[in-house]
């Protein structure tokens, strides 16, 4: 049954088939789909980043994810229960040339499994782009759905796992699976990057990985995650600052373990870095 996109008005399947007029779908009909592991690292090689949104958007790599993401989709929670579902991996999103990166584990089941856009539709999404705005990395506080007008300032965003998983924990193999899109989108907007951000410890083991998968020179002992910690590094194309944050989840957020003014301060501070 087809459903209204809840700006559009158009009406969409759940999933999503790609193609088909999603605001923001980078995807088209004809777009390769990888459906193993050999063919996700294929399918990296690419100069394009707009094309290898695309591959990512379409990715049927791992069984158990995709099983999960469709099974949102078609169930959906009660109070999403007149939407469509995204239901389909979430490329990064943002600027093609950012100088700040901001990377974090996986798209929310409800979240941006729903909407189509990495770190939307959830309240960790709502706390993330509310201090976006007050820091001046993004033109509006809210990012509801893909296609609501929103556009972020010098800063892409970048899952480590483009499938929402199960429990919000993919297994050690879906990690590796997915790691090569991962990769492949680090290397490409490294050039331009000053400063990354990582929401949580997770993202923050993704992106040393990552970028030491790159060449990069990790110091031993490898750099400890914090809040507000800051490690410089050298990349083959330069220096970056990686710096930590708490995860905007919940269990952060409405214990005070992360405040407005502690994430505030960490996305400024990138800010100041990447000279914005």
């Amino acid at each position: 049954m087809k459903l209204p996109h809840p700006l559009t008005g158009e009406l969409f399947e759940s999933p999503v088939p790609p193609g088909t007029g999603w605001p923001e779908d980078p995807a088209v009909r004809r777009t390769p789909v990888a459906r193993d592991a050999d063919e996700v690292v294929a399918l990296t090689e690419t100069q394009d980043l707009r094309e290898l949104e695309a591959r990512v958007s379409v990715c049927r790599a791992c069984p158990r994810l995709v099983e999960w993401r469709e099974e949102v989709a078609v169930g959906k929670r009660k109070s999403f229960a007149d939407q469509p579902y995204w239901g389909r991996p979430i490329p990064g999103w943002g600027v093609a040339a950012p100088r700040i990166v901001i990377v974090g584990l996986a798209p929310a089941a409800n979240g941006g499994n729903r909407t189509g856009r990495v770190f939307t539709g959830d309240r960790s999404g709502d706390w993330l782009f509310a201090a976006l705005h007050r820091v001046g990395l993004a033109n509006q506080a809210t990012s509801e759905h893909a296609g609501d007008g929103l556009q972020l300032i010098g800063t892409r965003m970048i899952a480590a796992v483009r499938c929402a998983p199960p429990a919000n924990k993919p297994t050690p193999e879906e990690r590796d699976i997915c790691a090569p899109w991962y990769r492949r989108e680090l290397e490409l907007v490294l050039p331009s990057t000053q400063a990354i951000v990582c929401l949580g410890k997770f993202g923050y083991d993704a992106l040393l990985n990552g970028l030491a998968a790159l060449g990069t020179t990790i110091p031993k002992p490898r750099p400890k995650f914090g809040h507000a910690v800051e490690h410089r590094l050298e990349t083959s194309h330069g220096q970056v600052t990686v710096l930590g944050s708490f995860h905007p989840s919940q269990q952060n957020t409405f214990t005070g373990r992360l405040t407005e003014a502690m994430l505030d301060a960490v996305l400024a501070r990138a800010r100041t870095i990447a000279g914005i």
